[in-house]
């Protein structure tokens, strides 16, 4: 197993993103995070083929892993580094189809050993000229912070 990675605090874009860039599974799905800071965090991926279910939609373990890695890298954005997943819920609120997922996650409320986040998720299609979205789940999560 690696060293983990030391990050400066505060977290930057640059920063975070190579944070993602640590991660060997986000590198898999070819992740890719475009806006970071102030309490919010956009994560968005290419939907392929292989993240399909048998139905032809994007499998919600693909959404959910996109709305895990948004909600943490929300509460990162406003708590620093040291931040983990304590739990989060998510709705399904239609099909996910298109070309890309985007994940846009925001901090709700800081404490100061817990972060709440809520997280949107959206579908697009690149080909479509108008850029519509269309919301295909929401997730909320808590964030805990850990000491280094």
């Amino acid at each position: 197993m690696k060293a983990p990675l030391t990050l400066p605090l505060p977290l930057d874009l640059a920063a975070a993103q190579e944070a993602l860039a640590a991660q060997p599974f986000s590198k898999l799905l070819g992740t890719r995070l475009v806006a970071f800071g102030e309490g919010e965090a956009v994560l968005e991926l290419d939907i392929r083929d292989d993240l399909r279910q048998q139905n032809g939609f994007v499998h919600g373990g693909v959404l959910a892993y996109a709305a895990d890695n948004a909600l943490t890298f929300a509460a990162g954005s406003a708590a620093g580094a040291h931040v983990l997943t304590s739990g989060f819920t998510i709705d399904y609120l239609r099909p996910a189809d298109g070309t890309l997922l985007r994940a846009h996650a925001h901090v709700v409320r800081a404490g100061r050993t817990r972060i709440v986040c809520r997280c949107d998720l959206s579908t697009l299609d690149t080909q479509d000229t108008r850029g519509t979205r269309r919301l295909c789940a929401v997730a909320q999560g808590t964030i805990a912070l850990r000491t280094p």
